[in-house]
């Protein structure tokens, strides 16, 4: 199987390109062979290539679905309409204070993981 690599363009500096980040991502990672990591891990483990690679993609689809889960819709949206509010403004100035309300936000959800505070295995 041939795999080819997916170059997004000067687009993905372009930070009014819509899903510019993600774009830049998947340009990145396409540049990866996943099929030797599959490949071996199939060795070792007698699971089949393809229910591995289905495996890896369902989990990784639903990772977003389990952020969700774990934070909760209100929070989620709360989240969110700091950055429909910037976006609307469409000024570098609303944008940081965006950047300022989502790291206040955000740190207080990431407390428990803090230096020192993590639960063993974290």
């Amino acid at each position: 199987m041939r795999l080819c690599g997916w170059n997004v363009g000067p687009a993905a500096g372009n930070p009014t390109t819509p899903n510019a980040a993600f774009k830049a991502e998947v340009s990145d990672y396409t540049r990866l062979d996943p099929l030797p990591t599959l490949v071996g891990l199939a060795d070792f483990t007698g699971i089949p290539v393809g229910v591995l690679a289905r495996y890896v993609l369902a989990k990784w689809a639903c990772a977003g679905s389990e952020g969700l889960l774990e934070l909760g819709p209100s929070t989620v949206e709360r989240l969110w309409e700091h950055i429909a509010t910037a976006e609307r403004a469409g000024t570098d100035a609303d944008r940081l204070v965006a950047y300022e309300h989502l790291r206040g936000m955000l740190s207080w959800l990431r407390a428990p993981l803090a230096e020192g505070h993590a639960p063993e295995g974290l």
